[in-house]
């Protein structure tokens, strides 16, 4: 009886909070994190505005793919966090040169 009163605590276990696996939500949920966390760690250069426009803009597709196909809760809170960040580091991003810096224009 005591195996049945332990918790297992990790990031898979607070994202699959239904008891289930769920492999793809879960990638995009922390690939969406990571291009968010790129994307706002990047703004703090102007001279990256390329890589923070474009992992902005990208963190933003998958966001929001990963809100349509979203399983739980842990995902969904880590989906709106790495939103949030590829938001912020892709305005920043554009306001500082834009997608294409200058290349095309």
């Amino acid at each position: 009886m005591a195996q049945a009163a332990r918790t297992q605590r990790s990031l898979l276990s607070l994202l699959n909070s239904d008891g289930k696996a769920h492999p793809v939500e879960n990638t995009i949920a922390i690939v969406t994190l990571v291009l968010g966390a790129v994307a706002v760690f990047t703004t703090l250069s102007p001279s990256l505005h390329l890589i923070s426009s474009w992992a902005g803009l990208v963190g933003i597709g998958t966001g929001l793919w990963g809100q349509f196909i979203s399983s739980t809760t842990g995902e969904r809170f880590l989906l709106i966090i790495g939103l949030g960040a590829s938001g912020v580091g892709f305005y920043i991003g554009l306001a500082h040169g834009g997608l294409f810096g200058g290349v095309l224009g």
